[in-house]
């Protein structure tokens, strides 16, 4: 099924070569840096959730992998449910101290935003 995905090949000329086979080039995921190296916000938003109130944590950088690791992590720490996924966690609640200060015990560099 992954070999006929039409979205990938939107724009591309068809070839009468009966042997010719379309190639994508995947993009490589760059490497996840050391905690120490990463810096990233924790944040609050309401916005497009009616009114309920989500703890956001920007500024991930590395594989999708990793990321969601980290965000199960904090999700089972803090007891809540959430979602990892665009550089990007989100935990349901306004635990904005306490995801803070789990980070920098992690030895992340993270900070408390708005």
């Amino acid at each position: 099924m992954a070999d006929n995905d039409w979205k990938k090949r939107l724009g591309v000329v068809y070839s009468t070569n009966p042997d010719f086979k379309y190639i994508t080039e995947e993009a490589a995921e760059p490497d996840t840096p050391a905690p120490q190296r990463q810096r990233l916000i924790v944040s609050i938003d309401r916005r497009q959730r009616a009114g309920k109130q989500v703890t956001l944590i920007k500024g991930f950088t590395g594989r999708s992998e990793d990321l969601e690791a980290l965000g199960k992590k904090l999700k089972t720490r803090c007891g809540v449910g959430g979602s990892a996924k665009d550089g990007e966690i989100t935990l349901q609640g306004d635990l904005r101290d306490k995801v803070t200060g789990l980070l920098l015990e992690m030895g992340y560099n993270a900070k408390r935003g708005n």
